[in-house]
């Protein structure tokens, strides 16, 4: 499981030049940033609505955000692949902060 992310970036940039009609990410990217904006944004809003429910929720409620928490972090790969940005960017940002603070690591950005 740890080479989700690549397999992920591999399927994300072999479909980013798909027939739009065949392929749900070659029709994001042929629609443009700002609807795979609009898909991150949604998908964020649905993980927290989910997060809400997961609170005093079951376990269905926590399998729940358990997917929406996947469908954002998908569409943040589309995003990134988009920009032509690798998840290894981001990766190694988190592996700059590890060990520090989170307070410090804010102050540090000011």
């Amino acid at each position: 499981m740890s080479d989700i992310l690549e397999r992920l970036e591999a399927v994300l940039d072999e479909r980013r030049h798909a027939d739009p009609q065949s392929s749900y990410v070659a029709s994001l990217h042929h629609k443009g940033l700002n609807k795979i904006l609009e898909k991150v944004g949604e998908e964020a809003t649905e993980a927290l609505l989910a997060a809400k429910d997961a609170e005093t929720g079951g376990e269905a409620e926590r399998h729940a955000l358990v997917a929406e928490t996947a469908d954002l972090w998908f569409h943040s790969l589309v995003m990134l692949s988009h920009l032509d940005i690798s998840h290894r960017a981001v990766l190694e940002e988190l592996a700059r902060r590890f060990g520090m603070s989170g307070l410090d690591e804010k102050a540090a950005r000011q």
